[in-house]
């Protein structure tokens, strides 16, 4: 799949595209009805389609100091939209001169002058350009002045309430993956690569995983039933993790620490994604070093059961 940087003149093969705009950071089912429409739409016209994302999201350029809260990476949304069967994915790098560019320009100069595009597929309130300016309406009138034909995706909604980024986020904080992922339609993942640690977890006869947590945002701190992909390799493990600054040992650090359930290998310096399936418990500092052995026994246990039944 092309990987396209909105700065660049887009690609003779790739003019006349249909684009589906928007941040589709989560993908959800939202992001899927807008990106589904503008790729069913690119077929029957026998064009390419393109789906679109900011980098760094919007909120983040205007508010550098917010919570991270990012639900993917950029390489996780390529393999979204390449799963969707789009052609390409277009990143708008979200920087001064683009929070600058009128919503005028942003139709005339980018979308139909630089990327020549055919048509544009948003969701109800999408806004772009200066000050927000731009709107449906805009797309609509002025677009079709200029040759730019637009269609607007409806919100989807399930059990009466819009599907959003924000009730992931908020399910996730909750402790809630599971309903994270009926609106995801996948577990929320995060991907990174393994760090060398302070090797605590050998000791105690749990071996992790250590990754850091980065730009994503953080679910709720606990313990959790996941699965771990090795991205080289595509293999698949099951295990436990915990979430957290872990409060059992000195000094605090936040990490991600999955236990892969019978597996002996060496994954220093690999790129693994950590999918969170169940949420068992929240974080807890013990009495001694027993106890919480004990205590991740429990879970490992409890984890294996809930991810077999899956």
């Amino acid at each position: 799949m092309r990987w396209l940087d909105h700065r660049e003149p887009m690609p003779e093969a790739l003019r006349g595209a249909i684009i589906a705009l928007g941040n589709f950071d989560g993908f959800h089912l939202g992001h899927q009805a807008v990106a589904g429409e503008a790729i069913a739409w690119a077929h029957a016209e026998g064009r390419p389609s393109i789906i679109a994302t900011f980098d760094p999201h919007p909120v983040t350029f205007f508010k550098p100091d917010v919570a991270p809260f990012k639900l993917t990476t950029l390489e996780q949304r390529q393999e979204l939209y390449l799963a969707a069967s789009a052609t390409a994915m277009l990143v708008f790098h979200f920087d001064a001169e683009l929070a600058g560019t009128s919503a005028e320009d942003f139709i005339a100069q980018i979308l139909i002058d630089r990327f020549g595009a055919h048509g544009v597929v948003t969701g109800g309130d999408f806004t772009f350009g200066k000050g927000a300016r731009g709107n449906v309406d805009m797309l609509r009138s002025l677009g079709g002045e200029l040759g730019l034909e637009s269609r607007v995706v409806d919100a989807v909604s399930e059990n009466g309430e819009v599907v959003s980024s924000s009730r992931i986020r908020a399910a996730l904080r909750e402790g809630d993956p599971q309903e994270a992922a009926r609106l995801l339609t996948r577990p929320f993942a995060i991907r990174g690569i393994v760090e060398h640690g302070d090797k605590r977890g050998r000791t105690i006869g749990y071996p992790t995983a250590n990754l850091g947590v980065e730009n994503y945002l953080r679910p709720k701190y606990g313990i959790y039933a996941v699965t771990g992909r090795i991205l080289a390799t595509g293999e698949v493990l099951q295990g436990a993790a915990n979430i957290g600054i872990r409060p059992q040992f000195e000094p605090p650090k936040e990490l991600l620490e999955p236990y892969f359930f019978d597996f002996k290998g060496d994954l220093y310096g690999q790129e693994i994604e950590v999918a969170f399936h169940h949420f068992l418990r929240g974080e807890a500092k013990f009495d001694s070093l027993d106890a919480l052995i004990e205590q991740m026994d429990r879970d490992c246990a409890e984890a294996r059961r809930l991810l077999s039944a899956q």
